[in-house]
């Protein structure tokens, strides 16, 4: 177990500490590649502008590639190809709200017909609960999860509004706000963190959800909510659409592929009318 903790601590900590040099848009990140054939020449109207952090970028999925781990199986990638719409891809692991700005303002362009954003899981480190719910105790994975709450109550509200309102400053565009699914299911699991550790994360995602959802419908955002959609596939779910832990250690509790799959559904359940 403490062979875990230092490797979970080396390896996951970069997430939360990444630099702003890191976590802002890499150049030419328009996506050549929507529809599974490379495109030529000039871009595609509409284009579809992707912004966010690790669980926008695909991180978990596989695939991934660059400092920011932008995977091709990621959601956005899934969205712009049901769109028949170009890709601007801008998000990138590790990208707080304070990195949203750089991302919109390199992304953004006359083409740009729809954003989806995801952010505010490294502001409230995330990254940080994880590591100590899965390799500490419930007594200090509690604390660390109230630590974050108490963040994501008195701070996270206006972090979240200087974020889209540097996107709504940048594009007319229509604009939803993903959410973050539950991480873990709460029923027996012989090798996950306790029953209460699991209980104490999935409560904090909870509150994240719902901060975001209040603050981007303020915006005048849409908000989408994965929750219902990874019912059931959480880790120590019989079928997860999170990974547990995985090597490399980085791609630890995000999304795996069939989690992006789940997040594009969500994206058109919600978005897209009936038919």
């Amino acid at each position: 177990m403490r062979l875990l903790a230092a490797a979970l601590i080396a390896a996951l900590a970069p997430l939360a500490s990444v630099s702003s040099a890191l976590a802002a848009p890499e150049q030419a990140p328009v996506i050549a590649e929507v529809a599974g054939a490379p495109i030529t020449g000039a871009r595609i109207r509409p284009e579809h502008l992707a912004l966010g952090d690790s669980f926008a970028s695909g991180l978990g999925a596989g695939s991934e590639s660059g400092a920011c781990k932008r995977s091709q199986a990621a959601h956005p990638v899934l969205w712009a190809a049901r769109l028949n719409s170009s890709l601007s891809f801008q998000a990138c692991t590790g990208a707080s709200t304070a990195d949203i700005a750089g991302q919109v303002a390199a992304g953004v362009n006359s083409e740009t017909s729809s954003v989806t954003l995801t952010v505010g899981g490294n502001d409230a480190g995330f990254t940080e609960v994880m590591t100590t719910c899965t390799t500490g105790t419930d007594s200090s994975c509690a604390r660390r999860v109230a630590a974050a709450e108490q963040f994501i109550r008195a701070e996270l509200p206006a972090r979240l509004d200087a974020a889209y309102a540097a996107v709504r400053a940048r594009t007319p565009a229509p604009v939803a706000v993903v959410g973050y699914p539950r991480l873990f299911e709460e029923g027996f699991c012989l090798l996950g963190p306790s029953t209460a550790r699991r209980a104490a994360v999935n409560r904090a995602t909870d509150l994240i959800v719902a901060t975001t959802a209040a603050r981007a419908r303020a915006a005048g955002f849409s908000f989408v909510d994965v929750r219902p959609a990874f019912r059931g596939h959480g880790v120590c779910g019989g079928s997860p659409w999170v990974n547990g832990i995985s090597l490399p250690i980085t791609r630890s509790y995000h999304p795996n592929r069939a989690g992006q799959q789940a997040y594009a559904a969500a994206l058109r359940a919600a978005l897209l009318p009936a038919g």
